[in-house]
Formats: structure tokens, C-alpha cells, sequence
């Protein structure tokens, strides 16, 4: 088999590939999720007519979403999203590889370990870890360029250089041949490569051709309904930021125009004709407006008479007959203080965002209490997260798989097989991952003893510690080793003080009580004189026969 890495073929020819396939046809293209630009097959390359401008709207798309997250909602919004995907601790990364289901031995793990390490390394991290992540949210794409020494491949990557998604493009020609028996046109594949042009892809499909190989390239999944091309999280959020910028807009222009009080002045023009009349009450609004401004740059105070706005007072003729000279007051705007709907549509642009409303709102405090008071809309929000977290894993997903492959520790199929087993596990919040743990524990230590008097009557040991305690097969494993062996160095230490008690018992039994001579009288010590005198010759009559 063939194996394609960085433009380089190592193997048999794609002929004898195309041969050792061709009982495998299918008239219809796999389906491919990556957003990338088909183009017709024999085409030349930079010749082909986009009737669909999908290459130009991508760009114009990612320019858009840095746009929209520059609006203080979308900020705020995905400051919180990034927070709490990525985690910073004093004491251990931002993210570390799990490789327990992984059946290899531990040397073969700890290679894995310390190239993950590397790469990590090399993307900086443990420092950067939270702009990746954000340009990962915003673009909805993130580009790298694996640079390794042509030389020396069995060294590994060497460097990974960040792209930028306007500039780059990933693109797919299609393979046919046409097949007599059924005289149609039988789908072969893909060939595949990475388009480059420094100057952006948004008004040109001309560029650099890259190998597959030497792009790692991981988006966010979600495609438009034509599956031409990749958005990012944000896209759904154009329409209600729009809405919400154009009514916050018009409500600022509103206020502006009816806030002020203005006055109306009815002028009685009697009979004079219309230019005269017109004359007059010219000179009229000459002689009675005053109008003073001050002057920010100068510190002035000057009069402008000559200028008449909306914002001021209006002047209208009264002709004889009417009423004479009035002035009266035209009231502003009576729901100057409403703000529903800008309320609504900033509420629609959080929901967009897929970020709780709680989060957003200023009287409602942010409370550290226990887990089970968390809402429904912030496990919503976890499981969002955690869907972030799993699809911007593939980028140490491709990273590593081309590390391993190039140092010799594992095979393109060997990685296939042990890539679902590996997991990689991001830093949680501390307080809140502990706070979380007490509480389970505790609700299942309750229910423990709640449930201890049916033990062996309606459940079992085994039912018990499985979905009352919510052990593994492992963790039960585990534990009953740990019990064991803690069990029999109890056993040890009770053997050795019981051997120590013994001969202190004899020591205790050969001792004679010592009776302080203080507190025997005269009398009492002649009494015992006489007694050992008495035993004395009873023993040696005895002795003597």
C-alpha cells in the first residue's frame, strides 16, 4: 500500500492501487464534511469558472465574524464560551492525553506521552492555549503549516506555522471514469491539495498548490445547505446582532429627535400677502430667537442666530380672522424609557450564542453554592462546551498522528485502531470540580445507609457498588486490592504488638511487689523477721532431711 506523506508517494504505483480497487464503483461521491472547493475534472487549474463565488464568501465570511466579535454582546459572550473550554492551573497544562484503553505497553505510551508534550510545545500552549481557542470559535477553522527537515524526516516536526484562513483554501478535484457495462460515470475519488495566496483568497482562486499532507486543518463542522462551505459558531448570530444594532440605532435617533420640549408660535400675518407675510414673520423668529453656543475648542461663547433646526422651535403664519399671536408647547416623546424590545433581541442574540441569559444579566449574581442549584440552561451550556472541546481535539488528533508516524513509534493503520481510544482530558475549574465530586459523594453515602438494612435480602453487594456507588469493574478491582493489602498490613501490626506484650507479661509475672518501707510500723517489721526466720528453718530441715 502506498502511502502518501508532505507531496511524496512511497510504494506501488496508483495504478496497481486503481487495479487492486476496481471491483469496488459507486456512481455517487463519498460524502466529505470538510467544506472544501470542487472543481471539474481534466480542468486545467486557475482556468475554471467559481459560478458559485464560494471561495470569494468564505473569506468575506471570516472577515465578517472578527467584525461581530468585536460587538461588546459577542465579546462578553465569548469570553464566558472560551473560559470555560479552557481552564489555566498553576500546577499542571491546560489539556493532557488519557491513553489507559490503549492496549501497548507503557513504553510505547510514554513515547506518546512525550511527543504530545512536543507538540504541544511547539503550538505554545500552555501560554496561547486561550487565543487557539478563540480564533478556533470565531473563524469556525484553524490552518497549520507542518514544517519538517526534508533531510531528516525521522526527527519529526520541526515547526507549526499558523495560517491564516483568508489566505489558504482546501481543494478537491474529482476522479471519474466511465464505465462501459453500465454506461455511466463511475465515481474514483478524490485528489486532494491545499490552495495558498498570500494575498488572500477572496477575490482570486490563483495561488500556491500544497500537499494534503503538509496542511493540518480542523473546523467547526457545521456546513452551509449546499455542504460548499464551513461556518463558524457565530453564524447564526448575524442576524439578531444586526437587529440588535439597528434598534439600539433607531431608539438613539428617537430620543434625539422627541426628547426636547419645543415651542410653536403662531404669528398673525393678517391680510398681507404671501411674500410680505412670509418677510415678516422672518424678521419675527430674527428678533425673538437667541441661541447661544459654547465652543469646545475655544472655550467661547458665541451667538448663532442664523441657524434653525428640527430640535427647536417652529414658526407658522396665522392669517386674520383666526385666532391672533399664540405660543404653546409641543410635549416629547412620552416612552423614552421603554426599552423591550432592544431587551428582546439582545436576549435572542445570547440564545444565538448558546450562552445562559443569567450570565448576562447584571442583578443576577453569580453564586458558587451547590452543584444541584446549577440550572438547566448551565448544563445546556457544559455540554456545549464539552461538544467545543471533543471537535478542537482533531487538531491533536492529525498533529500526532503525523508525529508518531514520522518518529517510527506507530503506523498509519496502527493509528487507526488506537485512535478512538484516546482521549484527551482539559483542566476543569477546581472549586467547582471538587464542590461537584463532595456532593455526589455524599448523596451516595446517604442513600448507602438508607439501602445498608435490605443488603442481602433485595440487593446484592455487587448491584450495590455498581449503581449505588457507581464503581467500574475496575474501580471495584482496585479497591478490594487496596482493602486486601491494607487489611494484612493491619494483621502484621497486631502480630507484632501482641509479640511485644508477651514477654512483658513474664518480666511482670518474676517481679516481686516492692512494698516501701515507709509504710510499715515497728511491730508489722518484726512480724515479717519472725516469718522469714520461721521459713528459713523449715527450708533447711527440708534441705537436710
Amino acid at each position: 500500500m502506498a502511502v502518501n506523506l508532505f507531496g511524496f508517494r512511497i510504494g506501488r504505483p496508483e495504478a496497481d492501487e486503481e487495479k487492486q480497487n476496481e471491483n469496488i464503483k459507486s456512481f455517487a461521491p463519498p460524502n466529505v464534511d470538510d467544506g472544501s472547493m470542487e472543481i471539474a475534472p481534466g480542468g486545467v487549474y486557475g482556468t475554471y469558472v467559481d459560478l458559485e463565488a464560494s471561495a470569494k464568501t468564505e473569506g468575506e465570511l471570516v472577515t465578517r465574524y472578527r467584525e461581530m466579535a468585536l460587538q461588546p454582546e459577542c465579546d462578553s459572550a465569548i469570553d464566558d464560551i472560551v473560559n470555560e473550554a479552557i481552564v489555566m492551573d498553576d500546577h499542571k497544562g491546560p489539556v493532557e492525553i488519557n491513553l489507559d484503553k490503549i492496549e501497548y505497553g507503557e513504553s510505547v505510551k510514554k513515547k506518546i506521552r512525550e511527543e504530545f508534550e512536543e507538540l504541544l510545545k511547539m503550538l505554545d500552549f500552555s501560554n496561547i492555549a486561550y487565543d487557539t481557542f478563540r480564533k478556533f470559535y470565531i473563524d469556525g477553522r484553524l490552518y497549520y503549516h507542518i514544517m519538517i527537515d526534508e533531510t531528516a524526516p525521522r526527527q519529526g516536526i520541526k515547526e507549526l506555522r499558523y495560517i491564516d484562513p483568508r489566505r489558504i483554501r482546501k481543494v478537491r478535484e474529482t476522479k471519474r471514469k466511465k464505465d462501459q457495462k453500465v454506461n455511466a460515470m463511475i465515481h474514483r475519488g478524490y485528489n486532494e491539495y491545499y490552495l495558498y495566496n498570500p494575498r488572500g483568497l477572496t477575490t482570486s482562486t490563483q495561488g500556491l498548490k500544497i500537499a494534503k499532507d503538509s496542511i493540518c486543518y480542523v473546523h467547526s463542522g457545521l456546513l452551509d445547505n449546499r455542504n460548499k462551505m464551513v461556518l463558524s459558531y457565530l453564524h447564526k448570530a448575524i442576524k439578531p446582532l444586526n437587529q440588535l444594532r439597528m434598534l439600539e440605532d433607531a431608539t438613539v435617533i428617537y430620543r434625539l429627535a422627541r426628547a426636547p420640549e419645543r415651542r410653536i408660535f403662531y404669528i398673525d400675518v393678517g391680510n398681507l400677502p404671501k411674500m410680505k407675510a412670509e418677510q415678516y414673520l422672518r424678521d419675527m423668529m430674527v428678533k425673538h430667537k437667541n441661541k447661544l453656543v459654547y465652543d469646545a475648542q475655544t472655550g467661547e461663547v458665541r451667538d448663532d442666530r442664523k441657524f434653525m433646526t428640527m430640535l427647536e422651535d417652529f414658526w407658522l403664519p396665522r392669517r386674520e380672522g383666526g385666532r391672533g399671536t399664540e405660543i404653546t408647547t409641543l410635549p416629547g416623546g412620552q416612552n423614552l424609557g421603554e426599552m423591550e424590545d432592544v431587551d428582546y433581541f439582545r436576549r435572542k442574540l445570547y440564545k444565538a450564542l448558546n450562552v445562559p441569559i443569567t450570565r448576562m444579566e447584571a442583578e443576577n449574581q453569580f453564586n458558587l453554592g451547590r452543584a444541584s442549584e446549577i440550572t438547566r440552561d448551565e448544563m445546556k451550556f457544559q455540554k456545549f462546551v464539552n461538544r467545543l472541546r471533543t471537535r478542537f481535539t482533531i487538531l491533536f488528533d492529525n498533529l500526532l498522528e503525523v508525529q508518531l508516524v514520522l518518529k517510527g513509534v506507530t503506523t498509519r493503520e496502527e493509528w487507526k485502531d488506537i485512535k478512538n481510544d484516546i482521549y484527551y482530558e482539559f483542566a476543569e475549574d477546581n472549586h467547582f470540580a471538587e464542590l461537584k465530586y463532595s456532593e455526589l459523594m455524599r448523596e451516595r453515602l446517604s442513600l448507602l445507609r438508607d439501602i445498608d438494612e435490605y443488603t442481602g435480602k433485595y440487593f446484592s453487594q455487587e448491584y450495590i457498588r455498581k449503581f449505588v456507588l457507581r464503581q467500574s469493574e475496575d474501580d471495584i478491582e482496585e479497591i478490594d486490592k487496596q482493602i486486601s493489602q491494607e487489611g494484612d498490613s493491619e494483621e502484621d501490626d497486631l502480630d507484632q504488638d501482641q509479640d511485644q506484650e508477651q514477654p512483658n507479661q513474664q518480666e511482670s509475672a518474676n517481679v516481686q511487689p516492692f512494698i516501701p518501707a515507709a509504710t510499715i510500723s515497728e511491730e508489722e517489721q518484726q512480724l515479717v523477721d519472725r516469718m522469714t526466720e520461721f521459713m528459713d528453718t523449715v527450708i533447711s530441715e527440708d534441705e537436710h532431711g
